[in-house]
């Protein structure tokens, strides 16, 4: 494990926590270095199930949001600006220290300059492409949370969801591409605040629908968004979610990224999974970036891979009859 900028500036003495009290730690990636933290004082705040499962694994209370009072809190800036002021002003609104940290190119140097006009900043340090900094006090009231916005007037998204400003283009380009038959049992992995959830749905021979989502947040979104009651929700990490029938089929715009970097394995996970949960003749939905390369591995698993549509920016990938004894 890398040392971290938090325990570099622990050590630098660019801060001190209290004595006493519980500390709030705001979305720390997984393997991130809390050994400056006292570990027995720790709320770990985590909307994310996979990060969340991690630091359960490792000893620290997890939360999805933050519960009671602390005396100090930390924040790991996100790739959201909103979902970073929300969570800054939940932080200030303690009324204790706040240790913000986050990567250059998540903007933490503008979360900085937005900060020094609020309160007195001390502690700061550069290292690694990112900085740290602290502060106590200050007024963050016009950061906090609000009601959950609204798209086409009707769909509920909340700061840092997927698509949270719009319809995603992808999905809307899969959803004009679906059948109008999908079979008893779909799942929908990755199903964010429930469009293509709801699209799937006004399919008649839909009986269960499986929508899955990693965001505690997002799927909280999905939920108001879709009351339908042939949907059953999961808070779960999709690579790994355990079904619990074999389905006809599955559909998804698998995610390709966790930070700035793009991550074609998270996709093929995601491939790999809905193709051991469709039953022999089930068919999979696609949809992805064009660059991406996921035909070799979609080749490796189904019996017949095809593109059906798509633009320059998206292709829509229909897998059929998944190959056990390739796996």
């Amino acid at each position: 494990m890398l040392q971290s900028r938090l325990s570099l500036a622990a050590e630098g003495g660019q801060f001190e926590l209290p004595a006493e009290g519980r500390i709030a730690v705001y979305a720390p990636p997984i393997g991130m270095d809390l050994s400056a933290l006292p570990k027995e004082r720790c709320l770990i705040i985590q909307r994310m199930k996979p990060a969340y499962d991690a630091y359960e694994a490792a000893g620290y209370d997890v939360a999805v949001a933050a519960e009671g009072t602390f005396s100090a809190a930390v924040v790991f800036l996100p790739r959201s600006k909103s979902l970073g002021r929300t969570m800054i002003a939940e932080a200030a609104a303690q009324g204790g220290l706040v240790i913000v940290d986050g990567q250059k190119t998540d903007g933490v140097e503008s979360f900085l300059k937005d900060c020094k006009r609020r309160s007195a900043i001390n502690g700061a340090l550069s290292k690694a492409h990112g900085k740290l900094f602290c502060f106590t006090g200050g007024d963050y009231a016009d950061w906090a949370a609000t009601e959950p916005a609204k798209i086409d007037g009707r769909f509920a998204v909340a700061p840092g969801v997927f698509s949270a400003d719009g319809v995603d283009p992808a999905s809307a380009l899969l959803a004009e591409a679906l059948p109008g038959k999908l079979g008893k049992t779909v799942a929908d992995l990755g199903c964010g605040w429930g469009f293509l959830t709801q699209q799937i749905l006004t399919r008649s021979d839909v009986e269960t629908l499986y929508a899955v989502e990693a965001d505690h947040v997002a799927l909280t979104c999905a939920k108001q968004n879709v009351t339908d009651p042939r949907a059953a929700f999961h808070w779960a990490d999709a690579t790994t979610w355990e079904a619990r029938a074999q389905m006809n089929a599955v559909v998804m715009n698998p995610p390709f990224h966790t930070g700035r970097k793009a991550e074609p394995d998270l996709g093929r996970a995601f491939i790999s999974a809905a193709a051991a949960m469709l039953m022999p003749t089930g068919q999979l939905w696609m949809v992805a970036n064009r660059h991406l390369p996921y035909e070799q591995h979609l080749q490796d698993l189904f019996a017949k891979v095809e593109e059906v549509a798509g633009d320059n920016r998206f292709k829509i990938l229909h897998a059929q009859r998944p190959s056990r004894a390739k796996r």
